[in-house]
């Protein structure tokens, strides 16, 4: 399982990159395992407004359905459309593939999420 630096994770497997008042968020190397090969991305509206825990978005693999919660509250700023028509970039390279960006309206909410250490020890925990 590959997990980076630097970026804070959720225990519902999503990863968060905060470049200044900005949340990049896509799913975790895990997630994408558990889901197995992805073959659709329902992305956000834009400027859509959600609270953390909200549903971000759906993702389809060939095992299953699965909501993907935002772990900060936000309005999003932007979605990435590549997903549209190449879903498989999450197998591929999860870190890479974000889903959406958020203008993040309560930082203060990325002190519950994990660093990598803390989710490492989650993931093996949860196994």
């Amino acid at each position: 399982m590959k997990v980076l630096d630097g970026l804070k994770y959720s225990k519902d497997h999503e990863w968060v990159k905060v470049e200044g008042n900005r949340a990049y968020i896509g799913i975790t190397d895990h997630a994408q395992h558990a889901l197995g090969s992805i073959v659709f991305v329902e992305l956000p509206g834009l400027g859509k407004s959600l609270s953390e825990g909200d549903i971000l978005g759906v993702i389809e693999s060939v095992k299953a359905a699965s909501d993907v919660y935002s772990p900060v509250s936000g309005t999003v700023l932007q979605v990435n459309e590549e997903l549209t028509d190449a879903a498989e970039k999450l197998n591929e390279e999860p870190y890479d593939a974000w889903i959406a960006v958020l203008e993040l309206s309560d930082e203060s909410q990325l002190d519950a999420l994990m660093d990598v250490e803390a989710y490492e020890k989650f993931c093996s925990e949860e196994a």
